[in-house]
């Protein structure tokens, strides 16, 4: 496994260890989804109603405050909005978010229940505090359910995901909820609970949220060998968990779905109604001023650049629901500019094989970006060693387009930012590597080029004119 395909590893919050060459093709399907339908209807695709098995096991479910306000709505049949923020699990159909919300559906069937899917394929808590409002807290929910742990498990950006909620409006439940990929199995399966899911764990304890350990059952059945948590194939008499060690096929999304069924039905009794207050922050502050603005909204552009909308491209519709519209641009120095206090800024943009890179000034200096923490898409500036480009050609653009983003953290102030399209060409075939060398050998003119596809600009702080 070459070193670039490892950091892209690391990139999307899946240890090495977890993958091997033969993942890569399911590892890159999996990170290919466009914008889902953000409202969905867990009936629609005549998804039955599960029974979860029989499972008694504290760890599973920590009830801390519970979800008093949710179940004090449902009980007199009023009617609520749940949503579902997370990475590709989430997004998935059925990895576990339509058949839990089915069986959740089916605890109250006379309440009218309308259901969020805010999964973004391959993003984290940095993206997911910064797409809160527009996907999750403007549409009002009674019940957010968050699902980060395998990509990247961010701390300060879940920290930052609950303050929004509960800012917004205090009324809000929140549970937490924990999947896993094969390595992080084996942990469960050894008694034990994966360090990223500990310090998501911190976050919990401290906002007293409930959580959902949701691998500890398959985990178990693998133990016991009547799983197998990674196949290809069929398996007589076992139950196969996924295809590549992350995300569940319908079996196992089932009992991923199983774990909320009896979470559920355990949290629903004792529940007394009450405001959530906010304690003082625990890792950082600065997520919960997280934010995504549309591009023209906050950024003044130079010429070359040129408004698309997405439901108009063939290449690009599937992004509609995410970006309105795209700004785009191909000649090396086209640039836009935008002014902010805060903390941290970055792009929420598209990749695709005609993709190019950026230099990028802060306060009218050169910024070169070293990377952060694994599992995350941030860095930040220094003075120091570090990348002078940023890179919107990966892996995973190998005649195909994909959702992506970058986080870029400065020190506390207010900050003039500069981002230009370079002249520099990546080397996309070694990016690619030896297997995926097909289509860029037949058409190298498509990838021969330096397009930027901008969606939205992201922000901890405030923009400023």
């Amino acid at each position: 496994m070459n070193l670039r395909y490892c950091i892209l590893l690391f990139a999307a919050g899946i240890t090495t260890t977890a993958f091997s060459q033969q993942n890569r093709e399911q590892l890159i399907a999996a990170s290919q989804a466009g914008a889902s339908p953000l409202f969905f209807d867990p009936a629609a695709g005549e998804i039955p109603v599960i029974q979860p098995p029989a499972f008694d096991n504290t760890k599973e479910c920590t009830v801390r405050n519970g979800l008093p306000n949710f179940f004090n709505k449902v009980r007199p049949g009023k009617p609520v909005t749940i949503a579902y923020i997370g990475g590709s699990i989430t997004q998935g159909v059925h990895c576990y978010r339509t058949s839990s919300a089915r069986f959740i559906q089916s605890m109250y069937p006379s309440v009218k229940m309308q259901f969020i899917n805010a999964g973004v394929s391959g993003t984290g808590t940095d993206l997911g505090a910064c797409r809160l409002y527009e996907q999750v807290t403007q549409h009002h929910p009674d019940l957010v359910f968050i699902e980060f742990a395998v990509n990247g498990a961010y701390k300060e950006g879940m920290e930052g995901i609950i303050r929004q909620l509960w800012k917004a409006d205090p009324n809000i439940d929140i549970c937490l909820l924990y999947t896993a990929h094969n390595e992080h199995a084996r942990i469960y399966a050894a008694g034990q609970i994966p360090d990223n899911v500990k310090g998501l764990e911190t976050i919990a304890d401290h906002y007293k949220v409930p959580s959902i350990h949701m691998a500890l059952l398959p985990a178990l059945l693998e133990q016991e060998g009547k799983l197998v948590w990674k196949s290809d194939n069929k398996t007589p008499g076992k139950i196969v968990f996924s295809n590549d060690g992350i995300h569940p096929i319908t079996e196992g999304g089932d009992l991923y779905a199983g774990a909320i069924a009896r979470s559920m039905q355990t949290l629903q009794t004792g529940a007394t109604p009450q405001k959530h207050t906010l304690p003082a922050v625990l890792y950082s502050a600065s997520w919960e001023e997280a934010k995504m603005l549309s591009p023209q909204e906050l950024a003044t552009f130079s010429n070359g650049w040129e408004k698309i909308t997405p439901k108009d491209s063939v290449y690009l519709k599937q992004f509609a629901g995410w970006f309105p519209y795209i700004m785009k641009a191909e000649q090396p120095g086209a640039s836009f500019s935008f002014k902010f206090k805060g903390t941290m800024f970055g792009i929420f943009d598209i990749g695709g094989p005609e993709s190019g890179q950026m230099e990028i000034e802060v306060d009218g200096k050169p910024a070169k970006l070293k990377p952060m923490l694994p599992g995350t898409r941030l860095s930040e500036v220094t003075a120091a060693d570090g990348r002078a480009l940023l890179d919107r050609f990966s892996f995973f653009c190998n005649n195909r387009y994909r959702g992506q983003f970058e986080c870029i953290k400065v020190e506390p102030g207010v900050h003039t930012v500069t981002m230009k399209i370079s002249a520099a060409k990546a080397d996309k075939r070694n990016v690619l590597g030896e297997k995926q060398l097909a289509d860029i050998s037949v058409n190298p003119a498509k990838y021969d080029r330096t397009v930027v596809y901008l969606g939205k600009i992201l922000l901890c702080g405030t923009p400023l004119n």
